[in-house]
């Protein structure tokens, strides 16, 4: 039988392996293959450490200045899909600030199930873009129009790129610009009404909160179409409802009504009465108002500190909680308050 050390070496290789990592540290570099040759434990933990660091440091500056998860060193070229995008146009992605602090973002293309042409893609990464510029925002309603929420891409768009080549840098685009959505400093709802299929399923998951209103739906329908979520939404999906109902809605392409959403965690409550359109964005903008109220600046340090505790390894988290703590701590909010409150007797 192993001592505790090979078989903590053991699995520290097999993950490694598995992964393909090696770790570079001053002066040395050490492999999986070494590993399992019988590299120092000790040293090989200490530059997974090292890694890992570094990698919190990176992780930390993304969360923190809205930066693209992906480097140029991936291949990555931004303006190349532009373009490609853009010569698919129809249909629009509409923001409007209002003064409560709340914005709404509508997915419009009622004409094919608010289904994203190229340009809309694009579109809706110009309006994330404008949204990290809001200082005074607070909040976020993602809907579709005409009653009904996204039925995901154009085929018409999907059909021109078709390439295995085109496609990633397509997924890659839209990977990038619903981690901005979800990583904004607004608190974010997802307001489904009608139908919520495929890139639009993804899109409810790039918010922080899902509201279904009476008889809508949200189904991954990917297995149809011969794929997978590609826009970040598995990975979300398991965050949310973890990995067996996960396992489930995908593989069994399950259309989740509210009932199923709230058995699962996949919705945070249910809408009252009719789905009338402006009945549900209002019932919506009230739900979401009961965790918005407060100073801009307060709501938003929220929400950055939630991102990174969900997001960064424990230290680095630690890290950004303190540094969004210090924004904080003798501000205008604080001050106010102290100036407001009796000590506690």
């Amino acid at each position: 039988m192993p001592s505790c050390g090979c078989h903590s070496k053991m699995q520290l290789t097999g993950i490694l392996v598995n992964l393909g990592i090696c770790f570079r540290g001053k002066g040395f570099m050490v492999t999986p293959q070494q590993i399992s040759a019988g590299a120092d434990s000790v040293m090989v933990l200490s530059a997974a450490k090292w890694h890992l660091l570094r990698r919190s440091v990176t992780w930390g500056r993304i969360l923190l200045r809205h930066e693209s998860i992906y480097p140029p060193s991936s291949g990555f070229e931004e303006e190349e899909i532009r373009e490609k995008l853009l010569a698919f146009p129809g249909g629009s992605v509409d923001l409007v600030k209002q003064d409560s602090g709340i914005a709404v973002l509508t997915v419009n293309n009622p004409s094919r199930m608010n289904a994203f042409s190229g340009s809309m893609m694009v579109e809706l990464e110009e309006r994330v873009g404008q949204l990290e510029g809001w200082m005074e925002g607070k909040g976020l309603v993602v809907q579709g129009a005409a009653g009904t929420f996204c039925s995901g891409s154009d085929l018409n768009a999907v059909r021109a790129i078709s390439s295995p080549q085109d496609g990633v840098k397509m997924c890659m685009f839209m990977q990038n610009t619903l981690t901005r959505l979800l990583r904004l400093p607004l608190f974010s709802v997802a307001l489904v009404e009608g139908r919520a299929l495929g890139g639009g399923a993804e899109l409810t998951t790039a918010c922080d909160f899902r509201l279904m209103s009476p008889g809508s739906v949200i189904q991954f329908v990917h297995k149809h179409m011969g794929l997978v979520p590609g826009w970040g939404g598995a990975t979300r999906l398991v965050g949310i409802v973890g990995s067996q109902n996960a396992l489930r809605m995908l593989g069994g392409s399950l259309k989740v009504d509210p009932e199923m959403g709230l058995q699962t965690g996949l919705a945070d409550g249910v809408l009252e009465g009719s789905p009338a359109e402006a009945c549900a964005f209002l019932q919506a903008e009230r739900w979401l108002t009961c965790y918005t109220q407060g100073p801009a600046p307060v709501i938003r340090a929220i929400k950055k500190v939630v991102m990174s505790g969900r997001e960064l390894p424990l230290e680095a988290s630690l890290r950004a909680e303190r540094d969004v703590f210090g924004t904080l701590w003798g501000g205008p909010a604080n001050l106010q308050v102290l100036a407001s409150k009796t000590k506690h007797k």
